[in-house]
Order: C-alpha cells, then structure tokens, then sequence
C-alpha cells in the first residue's frame, strides 16, 4: 500500500497554529525584501495562502532546477492563478550544468553522493544563493519531524551563510497539521502528494513511498538516511524558539 495524506480535523489546535504562524509571518515581512523559498510543497502551500489571505509584502520564489515534475510546475501556475500572486522562477547558470553534465553525465547523481551534491550544488544551492541575496530574510516550510537533522529546529535562526533572519513559521506543526490546514484553505496541491509523494524534489531523485516507510524515504532514495539533505539549510546560528 503506498503512503496517503493523513486524514485530520481543521480543530481549536490547528486553528491556534495558524494565527501563531500569522504572527511569524508578519514579523518576517518586517524585514527588508522578505521571502519565501517555496517548494510547492503542502507546508508551502500552507504559507502562501496566509501570506495571501493577509497581502503580506512577502515575495515569492522557487528553485526551478530543470528537473522538476510536470506536476510541481503545474501547480506554480495554478497557485499564481488562485493568489494573484507572482512566483518568480529561479534557474540554474546553464553553463554550470553544461559542465556538470559534461563531467558526471546527466543523471551522475545515482553514482557517487559527491556527485549527487555536487548536482545539488548547481541546481539548487547556487541559484539560492542568488535569490537571497540582498533580503532581509528568508521563510521556509521546514518542520522538526521531517527528518533526523531538524529535530532541533527553531522558528527563528540567523543564517550566517546568506547573512539574514531565517523564519521557519511551521517548525512546530506536525504533518497532519499541515494536511488539515491546507485541506481546509482548498490551496493547490501537487497531485503526486495524492499518489504516495509526501516528499517532493526533482524528478529523477524522487519516488513514491509505502506506507510504513519514512515520509522523506523517496528522497534520494539510493542513499543512507544520514546523507538526505542538498545543503539547502545549513547550521544555524542565533537560534530561537
């Protein structure tokens, strides 16, 4: 049986998470050129509805490796289109890639971890570095449970890495909280999250999960759990709960 999105109620918890989350969110949009880095992702989706719904001056990116689903790029455009909301494109230098692939070859990933993050790197990494720059703060949909390294993650960091305020407002939500919320805003959903994705990156690195498996065991799927990151987030200093 492959994995499903957890069934929950739109109850008095969720409700009181949701407007702690407004009040992260509009102390993050008190910071110069404030962003959210979204993935598409329901904890995404999540926040673009509040940033939405409360016209937050909050803008919008995602990292678009070029190897993305159809699926997640078709919910840019249906989360652009519900919101009125711009979400702009972040791309890979091309040239950066041409080299990867002329070195690795085009899916070199499945070789060696160096590889994989040196792939990372290019697709990823870099053109974040790029879209940060200049901002006051970055938001993301980051949660405690979703992977052993996040255990301790707080809701306010500064990144030293990118020099700015990190919020993750939904460090403290549970998976099912996210279900409930985004469920309840009727907010655009990847249908691979309804066909056993609760973990969603480019195509090639990703594949639906079983059941009893970890929500992030699609990811990079050939790898040990203790490698699953794409140096996305680093350790935080300045941290807050």
């Amino acid at each position: 049986m492959i994995w499903s999105p957890p069934a929950a109620p739109f109850d008095a918890t969720v409700r009181d998470k949701v407007e702690r989350v407004r009040t992260r969110l509009a102390e993050a949009a008190q910071h110069p050129r404030a962003a959210l880095a979204t993935s598409l992702q329901p904890e995404d989706q999540v926040l673009t509805h509040l940033i939405a719904q409360d016209r937050l001056p909050i803008a919008l990116f995602a990292l678009e490796t070029g190897r993305l689903h159809a699926e997640t790029l078709e919910v840019i455009a249906a989360t652009e289109a519900r919101y009125g909301l711009a979400i702009e494109r972040i791309r890979p230098d091309p040239a950066a890639v041409a080299a990867y692939v002329a070195r690795d070859g085009e899916n070199g990933f499945y070789e060696s971890l160096e590889s994989r993050r040196s792939c990372c790197d290019v697709r990823k990494v870099e053109p974040l570095r790029r879209a940060l720059a200049g901002r006051g703060a970055w938001i993301t949909g980051q949660r405690r449970e979703q992977a052993q390294g996040r255990g301790g993650l707080a809701v306010v960091e500064h990144d030293a890495a990118h020099g700015l305020a990190k919020f993750n407002p939904l460090a403290d939500w549970t998976l099912a909280d996210v279900w409930a919320a985004v469920r309840a805003f009727d907010a655009p959903i990847n249908a691979l999250a309804l066909r056993g994705y609760p973990s969603i990156g480019c195509e090639p690195c990703t594949r639906a999960i079983r059941a009893h498996e970890d929500i992030r065991a699609g990811r990079w799927w050939w790898e040990s759990s203790e490698s699953k990151e794409c140096g996305l987030h680093v350790a935080p200093s300045g941290a807050t709960a």
